[in-house]
């Protein structure tokens, strides 16, 4: 695999960390090939019960490589083509699917963001299900800044989070906002300090690994079909999850244990 993307396991937890420190992990298309692929393996992989991506270095992710974008362009316009660093939709959209899986995959995923998370990387950390920022964090999408639309889902989940006006200042505007302000928006989950940060989120995974993952997994199916049904068709989902669960080897055990008094622990069957 790319060393522009490492992957660790601990405790079913499976870190998917982009590495590009000294461009603050700007996307290339083999960094975004990469996260695609990782993200797909870990969604497929029953041993791993919970997600984190993040950043190595002092950032998340500052987007897309804007000078490898600008050096493309001007190679294409001199060669009279068309286009620059990526010019397909296909092309794209595959690279997006790391979007997608982080937030549909049947397992809970987080967004560790350690520093900043700038443009498409901010799309990516707002794909995951939760975001916990280090006090050190900054945001901001980015994309006015250099005269693209958006990317990664961005426009779709942050309108969702802080509501369609604010989303649309934030893209139109393209500030910087701190972590403070990311919390109070709706934007991050927690914010904690910097020298606590890595600890307080592999604490959060951890918990979450060891916890009910059939259960997440159709929390999540429900979250996503009720995105874009109705509520009554979503009443219906959450009907046939519910007796779904309620089958599950997990269930009975936890509330056998629930009754005597004591923790479940949950095996994933």
């Amino acid at each position: 695999m790319s060393d522009v993307v490492l992957t660790s396991v601990e405790d079913a937890v499976m870190v998917i960390t982009m590495n590009r420190p000294e461009s603050l992990n700007a996307m290339t298309p083999e960094m975004l090939d990469t996260l695609a692929d990782v993200a797909a393996k870990a969604a497929a992989d029953p041993a791993i019960r919970c997600v984190v991506i993040t950043g190595a270095g002092r950032a998340f992710c500052a987007g897309g490589d804007v000078k490898a974008m600008a050096a493309a362009n001007e190679a294409a316009a001199s060669s009279g083509g068309g286009g620059g660093l990526v010019s397909r939709v296909d092309v794209l959209r595959q690279q997006e699917e790391v979007s997608r899986l982080l937030h549909e995959m049947p397992k809970p995923t987080i967004a560790a963001v350690n520093g900043v998370a700038a443009g498409a990387g901010l799309s990516v950390a707002l794909a995951a299900d939760l975001r916990i920022a280090s006090d050190q964090a900054r945001f901001t999408t980015a994309f006015a800044k250099v005269g693209f639309s958006g990317d990664f889902g961005g426009t779709w989940l942050l309108q969702r989070l802080v509501g369609p006006m604010r989303a649309r200042e934030l893209y139109f505007l393209s500030d910087v906002i701190d972590a403070a302000r990311a919390l109070e928006l709706g934007i991050v989950s927690r914010v904690v300090p910097h020298d606590q940060f890595w600890a307080e989120t592999m604490a959060l995974a951890k918990r979450l690994a060891s916890g009910p993952t059939l259960a997440y997994a159709r929390m999540k199916d429900n979250f996503v079909y009720g995105e874009t049904n109705t509520f009554a068709d979503t009443l219906t989902r959450e009907a046939e999850n519910m007796i779904a669960s309620g089958q599950t080897e997990d269930h009975r055990n936890a509330a056998r244990a629930f009754v005597e008094k004591r923790e479940p622990v949950f095996h994933g069957r």
